[in-house]
């Protein structure tokens, strides 16, 4: 608040006179701010309440997994097939038929999906942000292709990576390969959007500070856009698969279904997680004979499929932990 003396120095220094402000009028009363912290705690209250219910689902399906399929995980379970499995039998193993052929056949399908979809999605949005003018007719035919492909369902790139593979290969072609083309089309657009967003948040002073030094476009992108924005765009990849490797329509008619172990990704049919769980839940029970003893499990189906489902969350999250690690340890180094 101005003071008279100041006022008055003001006035001799100008040597006009200036209006008398009456700054009482505008303090805050106290009604006015008692309803402004009543408001405030009723918004936090209900931004809370929004979160709680948010988590809500989440919370039920990982505790319902948790506590459906911990019973049924262990060592048995996670290194056998289902070779050999007889309605609810035990095996010979001692156990009830397990998910290594669903893991390893998870693993390669996904890994090969990122080696199609990772480069092709970033070079595109390497084009679209570094090397585009937003106003040509190419670029928006991309970038309209590209949310065209975001709303894509599944099974719809099931059937294009199967007829592609049977004009190929031939009729009744069916192997890991062909199951990786058709996640990799439902992983690209992910890819190109999460990418191209990062791109553009990186400053473009630190472009035009490489472009003063005599760094080529090409090394400025590779040397400091691309490591500057690498944190987000591992964070995309990994919410690519994530968007992914949960699909089963897609796998149903391009990978198929086996009870063995196949570690070939370019030959025969292969087993992924979510085809397991699948298959398992359609089962609903197993056979057991009348003079069956305890160690014959008429819902092993039911258990082997949350099981199942546990393993491909557990997964998921190993995943994101490695992801987030490869992001910390490329990323620029900063003194914050």
């Amino acid at each position: 608040m101005m003071s008279a003396s100041n006022a008055s120095a003001t006035v001799k220094k100008t040597g006009k006179n200036l209006p008398d402000i009456d700054f009482d009028k505008f303090k805050t009363t106290r009604s006015y701010a008692a309803s402004r912290k009543g408001k405030d705690r009723f918004m936090n209250g209900l931004i809370i309440l929004a979160f709680i219910i948010a988590c809500i689902p989440l919370v039920s399906v990982l505790w319902a997994t948790i506590v459906n399929g911990f019973k049924r995980l262990n060592l048995n379970f996670l290194s056998y097939n289902m070779t050999g499995v007889v309605g609810g039998n035990q095996t010979p193993s001692g156990g009830y038929g397990g998910v290594l052929h669903a893991i390893i056949g998870t693993l390669e399908i996904t890994l090969g999906a990122m080696i199609i979809s990772v480069p092709i999605g970033l070079m595109c949005a390497v084009y679209l942000v570094e090397y585009a003018d937003r106003r040509s007719k190419l670029a928006k035919s991309v970038s309209l292709l590209v949310d065209v492909m975001s709303g894509i369902p599944s099974i719809v790139a099931g059937l294009f990576a199967f007829s592609m593979f049977t004009i190929v290969a031939g009729p009744g072609t069916i192997n890991g390969f062909e199951g990786s083309v058709a996640l990799s089309l439902l992983m690209i657009p992910t890819v190109v959007k999460t990418s191209e967003e990062m791109l553009k948040v990186v400053p473009n002073d630190l472009r035009e500070a490489s472009y003063a030094l005599g760094v080529s476009k090409q090394r400025t992108i590779t040397k400091i856009v691309l490591r500057t924005a690498l944190p987000g765009i591992v964070s995309g990849v990994i919410l690519a698969i994530a968007r992914v490797i949960g699909e089963t329509a897609p796998l149903l008619m391009t990978a198929g279904y086996i009870a063995s172990t196949n570690v070939n990704l370019f030959s025969g049919q292969m087993t992924t997680l979510p085809v397991f769980v699948y298959q398992e839940y359609s089962k609903l029970s197993a056979n057991c004979p009348p003079g069956a003893n305890g160690t014959c499990v008429p819902d092993i189906p039911m258990e082997r499929s949350w099981a199942a489902a546990l393993v491909l969350i557990l997964i998921v999250l190993i995943l994101n932990l490695i992801g987030r690690w490869v992001a910390k340890v490329f990323a620029v180094k900063s003194d914050r």
